[in-house]
């Protein structure tokens, strides 16, 4: 039975290290959140509150998302009004960018979020 708990308590700080967020991560989810959510679903689940606006879990299936920094960088503007044309900073970028393959990552394997993050993303 010592034998068991410690080996628990060994292997349970590694566990919950490997499934949380980065930095990078969790500045991008912040980003997606203030910037994005009021018409895009940014988690795993939901739908987005703008018909037209991809959830954001979707993105790696419309597009490689490494691709995105340019547009990131130059600005998104898109053909209909309700999205704001904005450009980034390489910072944002990067954690934008990060946030959007943790969402790839994570994918439909039954978690309601990426690993790391608050339940209530939309």
């Amino acid at each position: 039975m010592r034998i068991i708990a410690a080996c628990l308590a060994i292997l349970l700080p590694m566990i919950t290290t490997a499934s949380a967020a980065t930095p990078a991560e969790r500045h991008g989810f912040a980003f997606a959140k203030s910037h994005c959510a009021r018409c895009h679903a940014i988690g795993l689940t939901g739908t987005s509150r703008l018909k037209k606006a991809p959830p954001f879990r979707t993105l790696h299936d419309r597009y490689p998302v490494e691709t995105l920094a340019e547009a990131f960088a130059e600005g998104i503007y898109t053909g209909h009004s309700k999205m704001p044309a904005f450009e980034l900073e390489p910072d944002q970028i990067n954690d934008l960018l990060s946030y959007l393959k943790s969402l790839e990552r994570a994918g439909p394997r039954g978690r309601s979020h990426p690993p790391g993050y608050p339940r209530s993303m939309e």
